[in-house]
């Protein structure tokens, strides 16, 4: 609420302008973002051209101008619809001419008024219009109304003393207004009311209705009046509280130094500058420290940059810049530890027990990044540590899976709130060590998204002619990642970029077979969840023959997980008889095995189909090891269609069709008819719900094919792999051993392989070759006369068979003629 000067004040009560001089003819200016009341003095700014003419009209008569609001503000021209129809006349009382050719004029309202008609919109308005007038009661108020206004007279005090604008001249002018009317018009022409809050006071005749409506607005203005008081009260209590505690804690500043004596601050500083010469930094490094240091020294204590500042100088000073292990390398002391933990793996061990003596004759090598690929629970994370025990360095194990953003590895620019390093540099600082062992695992389940690719962070990390510099966005300084060991792990190579791939060597770890497993259950597992589950091992006697079923059938996997959980469920149950009270040794054996871990989960000789028409038995290789998978060939009458089921990959369903191909021609070989044109033929693989593609279930698919045809059962002993070629040729295939493992697993007796893989052979181990029989193929015809029961018949009325087709076609030939 804003009230002018105490004359101004005076005029507007005491100017008496006889409403009988008014003309009912008047020119019209239209005003912006104000309404004008009777009594109100104020000057107005004039550029626009009809405006002032309007007023140099009104200036050539009796000085009186009507003034209305306009409905929208910024409408330039307004059109006699775009005008408020109820407005006030007023006085033009002096005017001043601006050099912009702009005019400003001093008005004051005299009476309110309404336009009846508009009679000239050029070159200004000019309206007619009738005066309204108020029925002010005067001498005639009673109670209500009294205690009506004496409120909005307490209301408008209490509103001008909340904004320090209270005095006693307008005090005295509030209470020397007597009707009801002009002290509503007085509160509304100071109040911030809205135009359109404006208009509806102004277009209100009953002065009563307009003293309610002035009086709401009040109560309004008074509540924001409290609490922008409040707000500034704060502001100025916090400022000042500010300012007061830094005055004092510079005045205790100035007492300490007179003391000899050191403050919080000065301390810190110090602290920092001692911490960052004992880190031993490289000189980037030490000069980028000092430089932030000096930042934190100029800044107050409790600005928000400086902590900032300060966690980036404690990342800084806590890295391990030039802090070491010393290698240990006593290779035939590394070699006991690696067989003392993990058994069997000789060709891994092999590697490492190289890369260790390499490092002890050449300690400034640039050391290789292996790669350790697997299927789960074989040992990989656990070599690393035994690398790093057997080397006594520290170990570091990070987690890569489902990483999809950059900043994991390289970390976060300091720009961000709550940024920090990348899970490398953390490691490094975790560890307190600049060489450590740093495992890396799951590499091969790294993602990426809109945030970057992990994968694209880790190939400067993980390039031994790079990592010497390595990067970090948070540091923003090069880190020597050159003395790091990296060790990465994957069940798979597949998804593994290329790029990073090229830079790493990778070592295969296979599954065990079942005798591995029976020795790494009994010195490994048994005794490990012996000790954990807190019995003692007189507690408990396995039998061998139990822990040969709890291998076949509770557990179906290359690794050892599995094994150890059904291996600590027996010491669980055996740990509670001899809480409950049980003595002596608790015995399990085949006939109790149930007992103490239920039904049997897997039962490989059950799963295993008998020989059948259409039926062959190929190998798969997962992420988990080696698995048998089955093909089934079904042909019925019809049209020549080729169905294709079971989530078969392209590649998978080419080698369909290339065996299809072979196949007629070794069915024509043997006198069989080529087409297939009176025959529908479906191939499935089982099982449907897990896809499956890969070239290497060529010659499984076939020998299904050519023993539905043939209707002739394959020998359901007999497993095979390899692709096969249009002319029948075997062609090589990977992942041999494992396929060995999973065949063995699945009770076949026969595995039938491509000749060039008699190489891998070496790889599988000397008790799986005792147990079966392996045999190099180089031709599809080889694999038939060992897959297919009676081949040799089939082969011996080859003659009478071409001899029949021969006939056959001769008569037609006759018939033809």
């Amino acid at each position: 609420m804003a009230v002018t000067d105490k004359d101004d004040l005076i005029n507007m009560i005491e100017d008496d302008t006889s409403e009988s001089e008014i003309s009912e003819i008047l020119p019209l200016m239209p005003v912006r973002d104000v309404v004008i009341f009777t009594d109100m003095l104020l000057p107005l700014f004039i550029g626009r051209e009809k405006s002032i003419k309007a007023v140099e009209a009104a200036l050539e008569e009796d000085r009186c101008i009507f003034l209305a609001a306009q409905k929208d503000p910024a409408v330039e021209e307004p059109g006699a619809d775009e005008i408020f129809k109820v407005g006030t006349v007023g006085k033009v009382l002096r005017i001043v001419k601006l050099p912009d050719g702009k005019i400003k004029a001093l008005v004051q309202g005299i009476a309110k008024g309404k336009v009846v008609d508009f009679l000239e919109e050029t070159p200004f308005f000019k309206v007619e219009l009738e005066t309204i007038e108020d029925e002010d009661l005067t001498g005639e108020v009673d109670v209500k109304t009294e205690a009506l206004m004496r409120n909005v007279r307490e209301q408008s005090e209490k509103i001008l003393s909340l904004r320090g604008e209270l005095s006693n001249e307008i005090t005295a002018i509030l209470d020397s207004i007597d009707t009801p009317g002009k002290l509503a018009d007085l509160v509304a022409s100071n109040l911030n009311l809205r135009v359109e809050e404006a208009q509806q006071v102004l277009e209100c005749l009953d002065p009563m209705d307009r003293l309610h409506k002035v009086n709401g607005f009040l109560s309004r203005e008074v509540e924001l009046s409290a609490v922008q008081a409040k707000i500034q009260t704060d502001v100025r209590d916090e400022i000042s509280k500010t300012q007061r505690d830094y005055y004092l804690r510079e005045q205790v500043r100035a007492i300490n130094r007179e003391l000899g004596e050191m403050d919080d601050k000065i301390a810190e500083i110090t602290e920092y500058k001692e911490s960052i010469t004992r880190a031993k930094m490289p000189e980037t490094a030490e000069k980028e420290a000092l430089k932030q240091l000096k930042r934190l020294e100029q800044m107050h204590p409790d600005a928000s940059e400086a902590s900032v500042v300060r966690t980036y100088l404690d990342w800084m000073v806590e890295l391990p810049w030039s802090k070491g292990t010393k290698d240990h390398l006593n290779i035939k002391k590394a070699a006991k530890l690696l067989n003392e933990e993990h058994y069997g793996l000789e060709k891994v061990k092999e590697r490492i027990l190289e890369f260790l003596s390499v490092r002890k004759l050449n300690p400034d090598v640039k050391g290789s990044i292996l790669c350790f690929v697997g299927p789960p629970g074989v040992g990989k994370t656990s070599l690393g540590k035994a690398i790093a025990a057997a080397m006594k360095r520290e170990f570091v194990r990070i987690s890569l899976g489902g990483v999809r953003d950059e900043a994991e590895i390289r970390g976060h620019r300091r720009t961000y709130i709550g940024a920090l390093p990348g899970r490398i540099i953390q490691g490094l600082k975790q560890c307190g060590s600049n060489n450590p062992v740093f495992m890396m695992d799951e590499v091969d389940k790294l993602g990426s998204d809109y945030k970057g690719d992990p994968s694209s962070a880790l190939l400067e990390a993980l390039d031994p002619e790079q990592n010497n510099e390595f990067s970090d966005h948070y540091l923003n300084l090069a880190f020597d990642l050159s003395k790091v060991m990296f060790i990465l792990t994957a069940n798979q190579v597949d998804t593994i970029p290329s790029a990073l791939l090229d830079r790493m060597e990778v070592i295969y770890l296979s599954g065990y077979t079942h005798e591995e497993k029976r020795s790494i259950a009994l010195n490994y597992l048994l005794p490990r969840q012996i000790s954990e589950n807190g019995i003692k091992k007189r507690h408990i006697q396995l039998s061998a023959g139990a822990l040969d079923d709890l291998i076949q059938h509770y557990t179906l996997e290359a690794g050892v997980r599995s094994l150890e959980r059904e291996l600590g469920s027996v010491c669980r149950k055996i740990a509670r008889k001899i809480a409950e009270g049980a003595k002596g040794s608790q015995r399990v054996s085949r006939s109790n095995l149930e007992k103490y871990l239920g039904p049997p989960k897997f039962l490989p000789e059950l799963d295993k189909e008998e020989s059948q028409v259409g039926l062959s038995t190929g190998l798969a290789w997962t992420q988990v090891g080696g698995e048998v998978l089955y093909v089934e060939t079904s042909i019925i009458p019809g049209k020549g269609e080729v169905i294709i089921t079971g989530q078969l990959g392209e590649v998978m369903q080419e080698s369909v069709k290339a065996a299809m191909s072979c196949t007629r021609h070794a069915l024509a070989k043997l006198g069989f008819k080529e087409g297939f044109d009176d025959l529908d033929i479906h191939i499935h693989v089982p099982d449907g719900a897990t896809p499956k593609d890969g070239p290497s279930a060529g010659i499984a698919i076939a020998t299904s094919l050519f023993s539905a045809i043939v209707d002739a059962p394959v020998d359901c002993d007999v497993a095979m792999t390899g692709e096969v070629t249009l002319r029948g040729r075997v062609l090589p295939i990977g992942g041999l051993k494992e396929k060995a493992l999973g065949a063995l697993r699945g009770g076949i007796k026969t595995v039938l392989f491509p000749v060039k893989n008699t190489k891998d052979l070496s790889e599988i181990p000397t008790s799986v070759k005792k147990r079966m029989n392996f045999h190099a193929m180089t031709h599809l015809d080889e694999v038939l006369a060992i897959a297919i029961k009676g081949y040799d018949e089939i082969v011996a009325g080859t003659e009478e068979r071409l001899a029949a087709l021969k006939s056959e076609s001769e008569e037609k030939g006759e018939g033809k003629a």
